[in-house]
């Protein structure tokens, strides 16, 4: 509803209206607070060395959190991308030798191999649940990570990974402006492209969009595909920041990931997802830990704040679910 529509709507579907906008920019709003909160609470906490490690440790959560909203539009999952990261680092580390390129391509090969089977055992093996193909490869994938590498931490890699993974352009570190890149390019798609309406339409009704034309299994297909491909840009930083590959890497990354969608307003129940929101729900997750650091906190701490947040976010989109509703109710009765 338009700022003109609501100044001039009924008070009650005004209030409602209002409501549900503030839902919306709810997740910016959350992190403008936690940021004001957390730099009262620490004066360490707005320092240039401690924003960047901010952008450094938000930016692995971040890249995997886009392709994980492709997924989740879609009323899909991808518990598979932690371990995509992992088995990624141990194969350019083991097959890259001294080439930059090389070795930067294995990392996306092996992370869009992993989402294409995910998509081709989903949607061509007609399993109707992707938390269970998912579970699978995330199994599979780290399984041979520890294989291949035989259950150690690789090292050499190309100075080109731990540029991209630790560097900085101006004070700015090279993973905020990747994600920066990677957040504008999927904004534009989804936005202004028909495969991304496509996307929305398959989330929101999937029977009706079959219906309509659209090819809603080449649709489930990409976006699978895009998230595992996403997951291997995603294992380039995080060996770049380390200078190494373990087949341990990625580990619970999977779930920060889901959670940033889902603070970020997404919804399983498909059709709603933005890139803005991701990328707030990505910093929030960072800005808890990194300011929950610099104040002594335990660690599990943490996670109970972010579970709490997860909580939280699932609530605010049962109440965005309602007032939608509510404005459907009154829009259809006038």
């Amino acid at each position: 509803m338009s700022a003109a529509a609501v100044a001039h709507a009924p008070r009650g579907d005004r209030a409602t209206s209002l409501g549900l906008r503030a839902l919306q920019a709810g997740p910016v709003l959350i992190l403008a607070v936690l940021v004001v909160v957390m730099a009262l609470l620490s004066p360490y906490f707005l320092t240039s060395r401690n924003v960047a490690n901010v952008g450094f440790q938000a930016s692995f959560v971040a890249v995997l959190a886009l392709g994980q909203l492709l997924v989740i539009i879609t009323r899909g999952i991808d518990l598979s991308v932690g371990s995509a990261v992992g088995l990624a680092g141990v194969v350019a580390a083991a097959w890259a030798g001294t080439s930059g390129a090389g070795s930067l391509a294995l990392f996306l090969a092996a992370g869009l191999a992993v989402g294409t089977v995910n998509a081709v055992v989903l949607v061509y093996g007609r399993v109707p649940n992707p938390f269970i193909v998912t579970l699978g490869t995330l199994g599979i994938a780290r399984g041979l990570a520890l294989v291949l590498a035989d259950g150690q931490t690789r090292t050499g890699l190309p100075p080109v990974v731990s540029t991209l993974g630790s560097g900085k352009v101006a004070g700015v570190p090279i993973p905020v402006l990747i994600v920066a890149a990677l957040a504008l390019t999927l904004g534009v798609l989804l936005g202004r492209t028909q495969w991304g309406r496509w996307i929305y339409a398959v989330g929101g009704h999937p029977e009706a969009a079959r219906r309509a034309g659209i090819p809603a299994n080449g649709v489930l297909v990409s976006v699978y595909v895009l998230c595992g491909l996403l997951a291997g840009v995603a294992a380039i930083l995080v060996a770049g920041r380390t200078d190494s590959a373990s087949p341990q890497a990625g580990q619970l990354l999977e779930l920060d990931a889901i959670t940033a969608v889902i603070i970020g307003g997404a919804s399983f129940q498909g059709g709603r997802g933005r890139v803005v929101n991701v990328l707030a729900g990505a910093l929030i997750i960072g800005v808890i830990r990194n300011g929950l650091d610099l104040l002594g906190v335990s660690p599990f701490w943490q996670l109970i704040a972010v579970g709490v947040l997860v909580i939280v976010s699932l609530e605010l989109d049962v109440l965005r679910g309602h007032l939608e509703q509510r404005l459907r109710t009154r829009a259809a009765s006038a």
